[in-house]
């Protein structure tokens, strides 16, 4: 590898991990925020949260690294345009598509660390992390046994506890099942116990009142209880089941065993052919990226007043990609035959590029050479 090409490649890399380490934080801290006050609570612990805070670290990264491939192609790109260190290699004779062999290098590096997220540590940590959901659900101390706070441990449920005592009772028991269509329940206790046997979860409530309300005949029944029990195991065995989706599937796997995949998971065939072809496809977008980044401000060449027009038009031109890239993610899930659409955004933004070297090779070489053969008579 020449000296130019090593020096801009490691210039972009030292940006690169500048970029993705803020916007790796910036994202992963939003993400942190929401799971604290999901899990937390829900009364869960601690190293729980920082158990699943690092289980959603291999997607963000994924989603951040195409976006620091540009934002560090582009800044690179910029300071050697403004410093003219990109005008002295052009007058050294080197064209855009020499110039722009180091970025397609470091797309490539970039392409391979997507590459292993796409195809391993993502799958694998989302399946990790749905199976750790699946487990907390089912633990009823975490779910239920909260003091002051309204939970919801399934659709339509409520339920309220406000002291838990050392012994293990619950003072002041509330509960409103609204699971029915047809009517509520609510039922209010002075006191409640969880038991646990063979046949299940269930709350025994004393001392309460339990209300029904018809909703088509708008008719409210009240009746006071000694005690009664109800069984919570419905709820707690239908929010903890697991089954796995397609994105938790390893690539292996989807390459292997297609059919076993697609009766696991219950997705179509367009489904897993839009999953497995977009895992290729997604490190394919981080080299186009970085080469839009490139191309677009070589086009502008020096000037004094900055290059951010041509800054705008590489986001143009990104957001041209991911337009492109929704569009053809609908039919490819309607019909699996139609997969080679899946790697359209990632061939428009190399086309892109292509076109924008090509456009500043051809006019900017031609005069850059007219003028060197003046100056050679001249002399």
């Amino acid at each position: 590898m020449a000296r130019f090409d090593r020096y801009l490649l490691s210039q972009m890399m030292v940006l690169f991990g500048f970029f993705a380490l803020i916007l790796v934080s910036i994202y992963w801290i939003n993400q942190a925020v929401r799971l604290f006050d999901r899990l937390v609570g829900d009364g869960q612990s601690a190293m729980v949260f920082v158990e699943f805070s690092l289980l959603t670290l291999p997607n963000v990264i994924r989603l951040v690294l195409p976006v620091a491939a540009f934002a560090a192609a582009v800044y690179v790109t910029n300071r050697l345009s403004r410093e003219s260190e990109l005008v002295v290699m052009q007058a050294t004779g080197f064209s855009p598509w020499r110039l722009a062999r180091p970025v397609a290098t470091f797309g490539l590096v970039v392409a391979l660390m997507m590459s292993v997220l796409t195809h391993a540590l993502v799958p694998t940590s989302q399946e990790e992390m749905k199976k750790r959901e699946a487990e907390l659900a089912q633990n009823v101390t975490s779910k239920l046994l909260t003091e002051g706070t309204f939970l919801h441990p399934a659709r339509g449920v409520t339920f309220y506890i406000r002291e838990i005592t050392t012994e293990g009772a619950l003072r002041d028991v509330y509960l409103s099942d609204r699971s029915r269509p047809e009517r509520t329940m609510t039922y209010t206790a002075i006191e409640g116990y969880l038991v646990n046997d063979d046949a299940g979860t269930r709350l025994v409530m004393v001392d309460g009142l339990s209300q029904s309300y018809f909703l088509d005949s708008r008719r409210l029944f009240t009746t006071h209880f000694d005690d009664f029990t109800y069984d919570i195991t419905a709820m707690l065995v239908s929010s903890g089941a697991h089954r796995r989706d397609i994105r938790h599937v390893g690539t292996w796997e989807l390459l292997t065993a297609p059919e076993d995949a697609m009766a696991e998971t219950g997705q179509s065939r367009g489904m897993l052919a839009d999953e497995l072809h977009g895992r290729v496809n997604q490190p394919l977008m981080a080299l186009a990226a970085a080469l839009i980044g490139f191309s677009a401000l070589l086009v502008g060449g020096f000037s004094r007043f900055g290059v951010w027009r041509q800054i705008v038009g590489a986001l143009v031109l990104l957001v041209l990609v991911k337009m492109i890239e929704g569009l053809v993610t609908d039919p490819v899930r309607a019909n699996a035959d139609l997969w080679p659409l899946v790697y359209l955004p990632s061939a428009a933004g190399l086309a892109m590029a292509g076109g924008l070297l090509h456009w500043a090779a051809r006019p900017r070489g031609g005069f850059r050479k007219t003028k060197t053969a003046s100056s050679r008579v001249a002399a």
